[in-house]
């Protein structure tokens, strides 16, 4: 831990684990990437993929929160965040979610070199949906001209997570509401196929 990323707040929560901060890494690919531009903080969602002690991100040549990531000096600050249940309390008081979270902050660089650029955009496909790379064209030459991968590496990382049950006062346990947990999971739902589609391709 480092003075940014040590848990303060219920800090029996938080985890300096790697293997703790990979595995909610690994989980998901929608992550929240906050930077400066122009003096301002931004806060852009954006898709992500973890390759070993990396974190790569890519858009357009343009994009200003990528730009901004690169630029020396301007560390970035990246979260991820898993839902698993709403708790439901007695009192209003004592609501509260069961999560995992990470937050990874660090000075990004540009990925430069061919072979690792085309394997960090092959990582991102992987990160959305495992196994799609390998049915999919890659991508030519002047897609990778348009397009900026950066990487920022997992090295100043926290990882936060509450995955316990109602705490409720003494004082409320009589009251005669329920109380417990609500799970919540993110499913796919049956394939929408595009028109276009050919008849035999399933």
């Amino acid at each position: 831990p480092t003075p940014r990323t040590r848990v303060k707040r219920l800090p029996q929560r938080g985890s300096y684990d790697r293997e703790v901060l990979n595995a909610i890494l690994d989980e998901g690919f929608l992550c929240h990437v906050a930077f400066l531009y122009e003096g301002q903080a931004r806060v852009i969602p954006t898709i992500y993929a973890r390759g070993g002690d990396f974190l790569y991100l890519h858009g357009a040549r343009a994009n200003r929160m990528l730009n901004s990531m690169i630029e020396p000096g301007h560390d970035a600050c990246l979260s991820v965040t898993h839902v698993d249940a709403l708790v439901l309390a007695r009192s209003a008081f004592h609501h509260s979610v069961n999560y995992r979270s990470a937050v990874v902050y660090g000075q990004a660089e540009e990925v430069t070199d061919p072979d690792e650029k085309l394997e960090a955009l092959r990582l991102l496909v992987e990160q959305v949906m495992a196994g799609r790379s390998k049915d999919v064209r890659g991508p030519n030459a002047a897609e990778l001209k348009q397009t900026l991968v950066v990487k920022l590496p997992i090295a100043e990382a926290s990882a936060k997570i509450r995955a316990h049950g109602v705490v409720d006062d003494e004082a409320d346990m009589g009251l005669g509401c329920w109380a417990g947990l609500l799970p919540i999971q993110t499913r796919y739902g049956p394939p929408v196929p595009d028109p276009a589609l050919a008849g035999e391709i399933s």
